[in-house]
């Protein structure tokens, strides 16, 4: 591939991050009378497609143009002066640490608004739908794209509106107070990130992250890294989410739709891990040593803890939820995501920024086909399903069972698959921390994270068993057979093939040929950590 004139990827990146405002605030006006369609509802629900469409069309041209000889540069850069009073600028660019997230964040949105296409969820008008989802993608695109501190804390900060929304006016059962529990958490860990946000750029002097990262904290005094790190810290925490600050996720993703859940496990949660990098790691490298044992031990007990709630949540006769089930599945994946960082070695971050991605596309997947069986079966209750007339999904539909369970191997580490590097990389980061960290500590850390996978691999297991197997009929001992017709029940459908796919072959790209996804990672977290030898 031949990289792109400069100039050329400046405008792709801008355009990237502003054409899905532009497209939320299009989404609000009336649809001219040649593109309605049968209804306006089927226009402005096209116009959502043809927006996440052109964008992430325009996100592949950006990654095909970028420089995979240099990742660890910064490319598709735009400083212009934005508030010369505070410093503040519109910085964007892009390196082999973010392009692999736009290019996620581009894929999962337009997946979302293509399954949205055919299944609307309900609720109030489509127009406000669109809007939502679209201004829900700027946000996310340019947490990954801006360069600023303030411009971060920003986009970090739009994104919460339309999810709120998204929760509160399109979700299910206990739809009010899960969106409620998600803002105010998220917005609480806001305010206390904003404050180690400006103690960094009025100490340092600057806001910019690209010569703060350049800097390494040398502006900064010792007190001031503590206190930053553990003011930003204890924000993108909130988002990550790291235990014990993850109890809005389980409520939120349970009330919401099908795809606010699919783009809050698949997007929001890289926004945190995202900034423990970028802002952390670069800009206050004593801060964040100071307290790597206690993120890593705080990511060990949430793989610990997210495991154990799994398997409470999916024995017989709990009452447990399939999509509450995959929510605290999240808080475990996202405990490697964490301990990776915590590691502050080349090995751990690449390892956490695999585990990123993959999480991405995994768990999208699952909570994609939990949604579409909930809306089969009317329930995602567990012993529902599990009942005489429940999925047994490979007897009644076995290309969805399938997939199902191609999920639920992925989520577990399965070896060839996506989810199984970043969290053997996290472990291999933990083996050999950096110096000055304390390695029985980190062992301990690595055997519990160990320990995890394979409470993973057993409830992962049990949902399988649970859910997809099973006679088709309902019939059992004590169980009367099923009623004629219970039997039916609908196999993939189109849109649902077309949504799913891309997340299937990219689940396995990534499980086979890591290297094109570390290839773009790894000199960027060199350039990020100089001085580290593993």
């Amino acid at each position: 591939m031949i990289p792109l004139d400069e100039t050329v990827m400046q405008a792709l990146l801008v355009a990237v991050v502003a054409l899905p405002l532009l497209g939320a605030l299009a989404a609000l006006l009336p649809a001219p009378p040649g593109l309605r369609g049968r209804s306006p509802e089927q226009a402005v629900l096209r116009h959502g497609v043809t927006v996440t469409g052109v964008v992430l069309a325009l996100t592949v041209a950006l990654a095909l143009g970028f420089d995979h000889d240099n990742p660890g540069t910064m490319q598709a850069e735009t400083d212009v002066g934005w508030i010369p009073a505070l410093g503040v600028r519109l910085h964007f660019g892009t390196d082999g640490i973010s392009l692999p997230l736009l290019v996620l964040s581009a894929l999962l949105t337009f997946l979302c608004a293509l399954y949205s296409y055919a299944k609307m969820p309900q609720g109030p008008s489509p127009r406000a739908f669109v809007a939502l989802l679209l201004a829900l993608e700027c946000g996310t695109l340019a947490t990954f794209a801006v360069l600023d501190l303030m411009l971060f804390f920003l986009a970090f900060e739009m994104v919460l509106i339309p999810m709120y929304f998204l929760i509160a006016r399109w979700g299910g059962a206990g739809r009010a107070a899960a969106a409620w529990k998600f803002i105010l958490y998220t917005l609480l860990g806001s305010v206390v990130m904003l404050l180690g946000l400006l103690l960094i750029g009025l100490n340092a002097g600057t806001f910019d992250m690209v010569r703060l990262a350049q800097e390494r904290g040398s502006g900064l005094g010792h007190t001031t890294q503590l206190l930053a790190a553990l003011a930003i810290g204890i924000g993108l925490a909130v988002k990550a989410p790291m235990w014990p600050l993850h109890s809005w996720l389980p409520d939120a993703h349970t009330a919401a739709p099908t795809v606010g859940s699919v783009l809050l496990a698949g997007v929001l949660l890289k926004m945190g891990t995202y900034g423990f990098v970028r802002i952390l790691l670069a800009g206050v490298p004593e801060g964040i040593h100071t307290f790597a044992p206690y993120l890593a031990a705080f990511g060990a007990v949430g793989i610990i803890y997210g495991s154990l709630a799994c398997l409470a949540l999916v024995r017989e006769g709990a009452g447990g939820d399939l999509k509450r089930l995959i929510a605290y599945s999240s808080v475990g994946h996202m405990g490697f995501v964490l301990l990776g960082i915590a590691t502050l070695t080349h090995t751990g971050v690449n390892g956490a920024l695999f585990a990123n991605v993959a999480h991405g596309l995994i768990t999208g997947l699952l909570f994609f086909l939990v949604g579409a069986l909930k809306d089969r079966m009317g329930t995602s209750d567990l012993d529902s399903l599990a009942g005489a007339t429940g999925a047994a999904l490979y007897g009644r539909a076995p290309r969805f069972g399938g997939i199902l369970a191609f999920g639920a191997v992925a989520s577990l580490g399965l070896p060839g698959l996506a989810g199984f590097w970043g969290e053997l990389l996290a472990l291999l980061g933990a083996y050999h921390p950096a110096a000055g960290l304390s390695r029985p500590a980190y062992l301990v850390f690595m055997v519990l994270g160990a320990l995890g996978t394979l409470l993973t691999a057993a409830y992962m297991l049990l949902v399988v068993r649970r859910v997809c197997m099973g006679d088709p009929d309902g019939a059992g001992p004590g169980r009367p057979a099923a009623e004629p017709g219970v039997r039916d029940l609908p196999d993939v459908r189109p849109h649902e093939f077309a949504a799913w796919t891309p997340l299937v072959v990219l689940t396995v790209l990534a499980g086979l040929w890591p290297a094109a996804l570390l290839g773009l990672t790894d000199p960027a977290v060199q350039s990020l950590l100089p001085g580290v030898t593993r």
